[in-house]
């Protein structure tokens, strides 16, 4: 008890507070899901104005939950206080598109959102803050905030894609009968779209004590190759229509898994999926975008995990999805300085 009351708290910040998602999220966060259970917290919670009165009462049940690490919970809608001195920020609010409206309008508004918060992170943040960006399009969200806060490192920026990386894991585990923390070395790469390429040559699945790979333990070629891709890339969009809402729950797992492999790093020899920066990157994706792809973590810092053989068939899925992401990025730069 007392190492806790000693360690110095952290500053996390989640943006879209009194959204569903976060609603998730928080509790997961607050009780030491993410950050680890002696690892006293500061939780900042910002939303736009009209929004306040709902977080008035996410305030409320975090307080009852009578958690033994979460020193203080400040709701707020100014950038200035939900940025300072940050350890940590998960940008889960954007603006959704609503019916009808065009990709190029939803971008314009996107990049107005995420530009200001950038240059909150460059003006009030730690420069050792990770930045994890949830709202969508996550990718080129992602990027405006990275290109706004440039005394922050582009490696602390990252983008999700855990939340497709666990459905591809789930649906080979579904598949083979058997749990979905077997399934290892699952990849998505490139948007957080339905162009992302779901790839299962490099993963190794655990049947009865023995690594294989996916392609023998699953047994069905055909599957992999067609259902599988196309289930995973329209999974977020039958959720939707099943339930009316987005995949909360699911996404603020993923949000948990993925910070919490930043904090504390990947397993030796295993990887997971994030869209990080592609400068450098050694599968031939153009430079300049946030891409998702295989990375280790290790002291808070990712690696693009090296020397993958990529095949014909994998080779054309990367380079559609780059080709979408490169167009948003595009049309989202040549919004930042309006």
């Amino acid at each position: 008890v007392l190492f806790i009351l000693n360690a110095e708290p952290i500053r996390v910040l989640v943006t879209g507070a009194a959204g569903q998602i976060a609603y998730s999220l928080l509790y997961s966060i607050a009780k030491g899901d993410v950050f680890g259970k002696d690892q006293p917290l500061i939780l900042l919670l910002l939303d736009i104005t009209p929004m306040l009165p709902v977080l008035e009462g996410v305030v409320m049940e975090l307080q009852d939950c009578a958690l033994p690490i979460l020193r203080e919970v400040i709701p707020t809608d100014k950038e200035d206080i939900a940025f300072k001195d940050l350890d940590a920020a998960i940008l889960v609010g954007s603006m959704p598109r609503r019916e009808g409206m065009e990709r190029k309008d939803l971008l314009k508004a996107n990049v107005a959102i995420f530009k200001s918060q950038g240059q909150a992170l460059d003006k009030y943040a730690k420069k050792t803050v990770k930045v994890l960006v949830v709202g969508n399009p996550a990718n080129t969200n992602c990027l405006i905030a990275a290109k706004s806060a440039p005394s922050i490192p582009k490696e602390n920026f990252s983008c999700l894609t855990r939340l497709d990386h666990n459905r591809a894991c789930s649906q080979v585990a579904t598949r083979c009968g058997i749990s979905a923390n077997v399934v290892k070395n699952m990849i998505i790469w490139g948007n957080h779209s339905s162009t992302q390429y779901p790839d299962v040559h490099h993963c190794k699945v655990n049947v009865q004590g023995k690594d294989v790979t996916a392609f023998d333990a699953v047994k069905d070629d055909a599957w992999l190759k067609g259902d599988f891709i196309s289930t995973v890339q329209q999974r977020g969009a039958a959720v939707i229509k099943a339930r009316k809402l987005s995949s909360a729950m699911s996404a603020a797992k993923a949000i948990c898994d993925h910070m919490r492999d930043i904090w504390t790093g990947t397993a030796e020899a295993e990887f997971i999926s994030m869209g990080v920066c592609s400068t450098g990157n050694p599968y031939g994706v153009p430079e300049d975008l946030i891409y998702s792809f295989p990375v280790s973590i290790k002291d808070k810092t990712w690696k693009i995990v090296e020397g993958l053989v990529i095949s014909d068939f994998s080779r054309a899925k990367m380079d559609a999805t780059a080709a979408e992401l490169v167009e948003e990025r595009d049309t989202a730069v040549s919004f930042l300085g309006v």
